[in-house]
């Protein structure tokens, strides 16, 4: 599988969980708007699992996004994102009537390594707006997601 935009010493594996962090373009509250914040987050539902990829956690903040990501066999990491990256800005900019950049170039990736790590890296993506002092109760954020079922034989290779 190609490593395309990985760090030197990364690599992409078929079939392994990455926690994914990703910043608006200057660091912009953009999804402090609702209509933007929309906008992207139902781009993160089932087309997000195209190129055999599962999204398995996310949450969307007023200036990045965390994604945790189970690749599939068709795609690397590299491609995954930037497509991922690529649908909800089309999604922000035709909601916004703008052509303006939505992300900042690049990601940070972190390779989960085995099945309870995959648990806490969900537990940590979603608890995000509590932690930010955004909300009192997770369930009063609107823009976050877990499926953690049939979560078996993730990562179990380590």
């Amino acid at each position: 599988m190609p490593t395309g935009n990985l760090r030197i010493g990364r690599r992409s594996i078929a079939n392994h969980v990455y926690l994914v962090t990703t910043c608006t373009a200057s660091r912009t509250l953009l999804f402090l708007r609702f209509d933007l914040a929309y906008a992207a987050a139902r781009t993160f539902g089932p087309s997000a699992d195209a190129d055999g990829a599962i999204l398995r956690a996310w949450v969307l903040m007023p200036d990045h996004a965390h994604w945790v990501i189970q690749l599939g066999s068709l795609a690397g990491l590299p491609a995954v994102v930037r497509r991922m990256k690529s649908v909800a800005a089309r999604a922000v900019n035709a909601s916004r009537g703008s052509a303006d950049p939505v992300w900042q170039r690049g990601y940070h990736d972190h390779g989960i390594r085995k099945n309870e790590d995959l648990s806490a890296a969900c537990r940590y993506v979603t608890a995000n707006p509590l932690r930010a002092g955004i909300v009192n109760r997770l369930g009063d954020y609107p823009f976050w997601n877990a499926v953690l079922l049939d979560h078996e034989g993730a990562n179990d290779r380590r």
